[in-house]
């Protein structure tokens, strides 16, 4: 069994588990999931844009520690790119490209949502 394995946590969700209304997540902002499934927990954060949903594994790709220090705290001032709050990596939001920091090059594991009715579902 890997350190992963054994940590409890899985890094991908089924299709069609309903998030809630996307009307929750401040526009530009981010709310932060943590879904039991089976005996393991999955985290993950979801950014808005517009009508648009955007979703991560809660993971950064520099230090494999959750991005935001503080509850929901995923985005730049300005909303405009997703910040790691440990090391300062930055990340664009429709792509999850590393554009700063000490990850250039990198990703952030896309974790895929979608907007249907006005709720956030897993895709």
């Amino acid at each position: 069994m890997s350190d992963v394995e054994s940590a409890g946590r899985v890094w991908t969700t089924p299709a069609g588990v309903r998030l809630g209304p996307l009307d929750l997540i401040p526009d530009p902002g981010a709310r932060n999931y943590v879904l039991q499934i089976g005996d393991k927990r999955f985290h993950g954060f979801v950014v808005r844009r517009g009508g648009e949903a955007f979703g991560y594994v809660d993971r950064c790709p520099h230090a494999g520690l959750p991005l935001a220090q503080v509850l929901d705290r995923y985005l730049t001032d300005d909303g405009g790119l997703v910040a790691c709050s440990w090391h300062g990596a930055l990340f664009e939001i429709d792509t999850g490209a590393c554009v700063g920091g000490p990850c250039v090059g990198a990703r952030l594991s896309p974790w895929p949502v979608r907007v249907e009715g006005g709720a956030i579902v897993t895709a």
